[in-house]
């Protein structure tokens, strides 16, 4: 059994299928005879509202004076770009070969008080690699289970939360430390979906509180509960990198095409030189989308082939679009597969055939 979310049995009791994230077991989808399901979970976030539970997601904090100056110099993405009270989207990079050891998000409270969110299964490996680095008079604390994560997206997710008395006049990637029926509560304007939305970041004791509040407004607005399942479909559509599929240890941001989020000007960050070559240099792959023009559904770990079947990469994320209703991917190619080519994917030993397409895959509609 792995590590439970403090609102395990909220998702037991809705009959929720359950299985292992990062060593924690939590919902992929809810029972269709109760409206669930990743496709209608999906949809319900794309037209309306879902809610997910991710309090799996590590959480972690850095505190004392030069903590932004210390991350800025591992980190790729530059925190001199945003302001207190903004959230950035960064990596932090293995410094000798540059392989993504995480994907993570960090919220600028103060110049000296900085919070983390990193992927569940890489949380204890990032805060060991942090402290080991940093100077003796910061303090890297992991705060995994001090904190649950609610995420809050679709087009009327404002007007939920609005309902709930809770903040929501704010800029994409900010947050507000408010607070919900006497409890602190942190409320970004974040999501993993390319949906408008929100991530509440209640405390671990008070997430059946502001749980039961959610899906009580959710529901009166035919909202769905929803799994990680519908959230990988979305994500997928978006083109969003998944860390262990789209990121790793053997892949580097420029090979994952998230050279968006890596600031080559700064002084410093874990993996420069070896980001600095390969962008010189060029990848010898990079990541892609496909769309298939068949019926076949990809899985990561296919084989891509050009359409004379001789192998230029691999699927890394695939699934099928409940947007699109078609066959959808992330792959590593060859670098010289560009932007409307054919390709072909062996699916199950038959070859499917697939467009090179652009991302996101759906409008995103974040803003």
């Amino acid at each position: 059994m792995g590590r439970q979310s403090p609102l395990h049995q909220r998702h037991v009791s809705l009959g929720a299928k359950l299985a292992d994230f990062g060593g924690w077991d939590m919902p992929i989808e809810y029972p269709a005879q109760s409206g669930g399901g990743v496709i209608a979970e999906h949809t319900a976030v794309r037209e309306r509202v879902g809610i997910f539970d991710v309090s799996h997601l590590g959480k972690a904090e850095i505190i004392g004076e030069g903590a932004l100056e210390f991350l800025n110099s591992a980190i790729t993405n530059d925190l001199n770009k945003i302001s207190d009270g903004q959230a950035q989207y960064t990596m932090l990079c293995d410094d000798q070969t540059g392989g993504v050891i995480d994907d993570l998000i960090v919220y600028r409270k103060s110049p000296s008080n900085l919070f983390l969110i990193p992927n569940a299964a890489n949380t204890a490996s990032v805060v060991a690699a942090l402290k080991s680095a940093a100077p003796k008079h910061l303090t890297v604390t992991d705060r995994h289970e001090t904190y649950a994560v609610i995420a809050v997206q679709g087009p009327q997710s404002s007007e939920v939360l609005q309902a709930l008395g809770i903040v929501t006049s704010l800029d994409y990637m900010s947050f507000s430390e408010t607070n919900f029926k006497g409890s602190p509560l942190i409320v970004c304007r974040t999501g993993y979906t390319g949906e408008y939305g929100f991530e509440l970041l209640p405390l671990w004791s008070d997430a059946e509180k502001i749980w039961d509040a959610l899906v009580t407004e959710i529901t009166a607005r035919d909202g769905r509960v929803c799994g990680l399942g519908a959230r990988d479909t979305l994500r997928t559509e978006m083109g969003y990198p998944l860390h262990g599929h789209e990121l790793s240890l053997s892949i580097t941001p420029i090979q994952a095409s998230a050279s968006w989020a890596v600031g080559m000007k700064k002084t410093s960050f874990w993996g420069k030189s070896i980001c600095e070559k390969e962008k010189e240099v060029g990848p010898h792959r990079v990541l892609r989308a496909l769309k298939s023009l068949d019926r076949g559904i990809p899985r990561a770990g296919m084989k891509v082939m050009n359409l004379e079947n001789n192998e230029i990469g691999e699927v890394t994320s695939g699934t099928f679009s409940p947007t699109l209703r078609v066959g959808i991917a992330l792959a590593l190619v060859k670098p010289t597969i560009g932007i409307g080519e054919k390709v072909h994917i062996e699916i199950r030993g038959r070859v499917s055939e697939a467009e090179v397409v652009k991302v996101p895959l759906v409008r995103s509609r974040v803003k």
